[in-house]
């Protein structure tokens, strides 16, 4: 359960500002007889497992944030919801160097976290990278959080991912945080509805992702400490999905609402 006592009342309210702006996308959305997760795959009826969605991915290039949906096979998706919704596929938020606050800087370790690094161990291209950006193709890029969704276009969770997942330049856990607040998404193309939807997903959790962000750092360091000089703790195929947080959004809208009137 998040510890809203020990938020302050700007974060509240940026967070109740996140609320109203999910809740006004997926009215839009829906109005228009579609969801975010009919948004993101432009209403296919065929879904191909691994390929991005929206094609080419979504990049802002004022912000430059980044975000794709895709699914994998069924039989590697991750359980469902407590409800016992199943995971239908998931989208994944990026920041590439351009657009990320001064002075972050990536964590520098024996295993190399940084992406493309000559001595690093040579992994194979992963479906889960972001696509190429046109201008920013040597761009370091951070990977910030993936929501996992249902088939009805509901959002179950977020969660965090080893480095090799994503291809990413790894930063520190207060380094994301800060990033947290660089990623914003203007009205472009395909669904500008979208676009408001998922930066406002993280806008409604941003206190919360940070924690989640913390505990990827954590268990990566127990992961490299149990198993040192035994394989690179990024390039670990055994450890791919790091950090989880289960979400329902009306009970966080709630949940925030029910803070601000505390410290009214």
């Amino acid at each position: 359960m998040a510890d809203f006592a020990r938020l302050s009342r700007a974060q509240l309210e940026s967070m109740a500002a996140g609320g109203i702006a999910v809740q006004a996308s997926q009215r839009a959305l829906e109005a228009a007889g579609s969801s975010p997760l009919a948004a993101a795959l432009q209403h296919a009826t065929t879904v191909y497992e691994w390929q991005h969605y929206p094609a080419g991915d979504v990049y802002d290039p004022d912000s430059h944030a980044q975000y794709f949906y895709h699914a994998h096979p069924p039989g590697e998706r991750r359980d469902g919801a407590p409800d016992g919704a199943p995971e239908h596929g998931h989208f994944h938020t990026f920041l590439r160097e351009r657009g990320m606050p001064p002075g972050v800087r990536p964590l520098v370790m024996p295993e190399l976290a940084i992406a493309d690094n000559p001595a690093a161990p040579k992994a194979p291209l992963v479906a889960s990278a972001p696509q190429t950006v046109a201008g920013e193709e040597a761009d370091a890029w951070c990977h910030l959080v993936s929501i996992a969704m249902d088939a009805q276009g509901r959002p179950l969770r977020f969660f965090t991912t080893n480095r090799w997942v994503t291809s990413e330049t790894w930063y520190p856990a207060a380094d994301v945080a800060r990033m947290l607040d660089r990623f914003a998404l203007g009205p472009m193309p395909p669904s500008p509805e979208l676009n408001r939807w998922v930066a406002a997903m993280i806008g409604l959790y941003k206190p919360m992702l940070a924690d989640l962000v913390a505990r990827r750092d954590a268990a990566v360091m127990d992961w490299r400490r149990r198993r040192r000089a035994k394989v690179h703790v990024f390039d670990d195929r055994r450890l791919e999905v790091i950090s989880v947080l289960d979400i329902d959004v009306d009970s966080q809208i709630a949940a925030v609402a029910a803070a601000l009137r505390r410290v009214a």
